[in-house]
């Protein structure tokens, strides 16, 4: 029986959940205590030099250019369904505003930094990591280092970027509420289908829902019937699979409030290990909550290279969850034979 008595403080609730809940995670405990997982990071900032958490100073772009001096980690981006885990270096880092760039072989990100709040470095029983939070306290983005990785330039970066002042409590904002969808009926339906079989580039299709207030699930309603084919929920399972068995690269995106995290690979060993359908690779992990998805669709956009097909799933409040291509180089077409196994699905 689990009781959280109001007169403890917010890190003895912590050490009291983690006692009745041995295998717990810290995304697990932060909901079952109604906080958010950067306040629990802070109740451990104790200042002093062996302190299992150091809060961070917020100028992300200049800590985010000395991440490839880590060299090989293991970076870390999720949601409340899937989670992303690629190993690798940060390489071709760079930041334009509140966007930011990695585009290594291994680790390919796109940084949205407008959403990145609080940052922590974290050493769990040796286990040493950057972890980056939104203004409400949500994980966008973790690095976490392997053994291989460098650890005297970690300590050095955790050195520079330590924060002048080391808080135990935070001030969290609630996330913006999202926006409500549009009824079917005021939109532009016609518009929007010509526009869509319009599009030359997919990074047009962002443009389009704004142009035409449509929300993601509701364009896959209204758009082009002949380019959009709902699938049954559990048709990543196969998707994942087929391209294992015919050694098809695929390109998988999973998304936080703050990033974009995207594998181009092979996918090998696909694991079911009950709720979660895993991908248990070497350099390359994912785990994905089969029961959170409601829509699952084969979706199609054309560009100056032709069409490129996706495979996408969304969660019941039309949240995106993963996205599945075929592996492809910019300028180049799709793969005839990721677009025919998607065809099967």
């Amino acid at each position: 029986m689990e009781t959280f008595t109001a007169t403890l403080t917010l890190a003895e609730r912590w050490q009291q959940y983690q006692q009745e809940n041995l295998k717990s995670r810290i995304r697990d405990a932060a909901r079952a205590l109604s906080v958010s997982e950067a306040e629990l990071l802070a109740t451990r900032c104790t200042g002093l030099a062996d302190s299992p958490v150091t809060f961070l100073s917020n100028d992300f772009r200049a800590l985010l250019k000395q991440v490839p001096t880590l060299g090989r980690v293991m970076a870390l981006t999720r949601n409340d369904s899937a989670v992303h885990e690629r190993k690798g270096e940060y390489q071709k880092v760079s930041v334009n505003g509140h966007v930011g760039l990695v585009l290594g072989e291994d680790i390919d990100l796109r940084l949205f930094l407008g959403h990145w709040e609080f940052g922590f470095a974290v050493d769990e029983n040796g286990r040493r990591s950057l972890q980056f939070f939104a203004a409400d306290g949500e994980a966008v983005h973790k690095i976490y280092l392997l053994e291989e990785s460098n650890h005297l330039a970690y300590d050095a970066l955790v050195n520079q970027f330590r924060a002048t002042g080391q808080p135990t409590t935070l001030t969290t904002q609630a996330a913006p509420a999202p926006t409500p969808e549009a009824d079917d009926a005021s939109i532009d339906s016609e518009g929007f289908r010509a526009a869509w079989r319009g599009m030359t580039d997919t990074h047009e299709f962002f443009g389009l829902l704004r142009q035409f207030n449509v929300s993601r699930t509701q364009a896959l309603r209204l758009g082009p019937p002949e380019l959009l084919r709902q699938l049954d929920t559990t048709a990543i399972n196969r998707a994942l699979r087929l391209a294992s068995e015919q050694q098809l690269a695929v390109m998988i995106f999973v998304a936080s409030r703050g990033c974009i995290q995207i594998h181009t690979g092979l996918t090998e060993r696909i694991v079911p290990t009950g709720p979660w359908l895993n991908v248990l690779d070497p350099d390359f992990n994912l785990h994905l909550k089969v029961g959170d998805i409601a829509q699952a669709w084969a979706v199609q956009k054309p560009t100056t290279n032709g069409i490129v097909t996706s495979v996408e799933l969304y969660d019941a409040a039309g949240n995106n969850l993963l996205l599945l291509f075929g592996k492809r180089k910019p300028g180049m077409p799709e793969l005839t034979a990721w677009r025919e196994l998607v065809a099967t699905l």
